[in-house]
């Protein structure tokens, strides 16, 4: 019972939360599992290479939507998430080939400033 109430009031929140809302809460949510692997790196990393799959394909489609033609932002704005996706995924690259803990920790602050950022935030969360 309890698990069909969680699956309805999903299926309701995506219906009802704005695309930058999504996009905040879904960086949060990478950027929280990250901050986990980070905080308990001597003792489990299993979720490692997920965590950065999830970013990886998350930061693709934000580089993949404002190199679009038809994307409304103004383009001084697409520039710049373009090259923070960039380096985001080439930070991600890097990690897959040598994981460090510290490397974690640009992967961590970027997603919670953008996430911040889309909420309207001055400040990460």
């Amino acid at each position: 019972m309890q698990q069909q109430a969680a699956q309805a009031y999903q299926q309701v929140a995506r219906k009802t939360v704005s695309p930058r809302d999504l996009e905040a809460n879904l960086l949060s949510k990478s950027a929280g599992t990250l901050q986990r692997i980070r905080d308990n790196w001597d003792d489990d990393r299993s979720e490692l290479a997920d965590a950065l799959l999830y970013n990886r394909k998350l930061w693709t489609l934000f580089v993949e939507s404002v190199t679009k033609d038809d994307n409304p932002l103004p383009a001084a704005i697409r520039q710049n998430v373009a090259n923070l996706g960039l380096f985001v995924l080439k930070q991600t690259v890097d990690m897959q080939r040598e994981p460090e803990r510290q490397k974690l920790e640009s992967l961590i602050n970027i997603n919670r400033e953008v996430a911040a950022g889309l909420r309207g935030n001055s400040g990460a969360e």
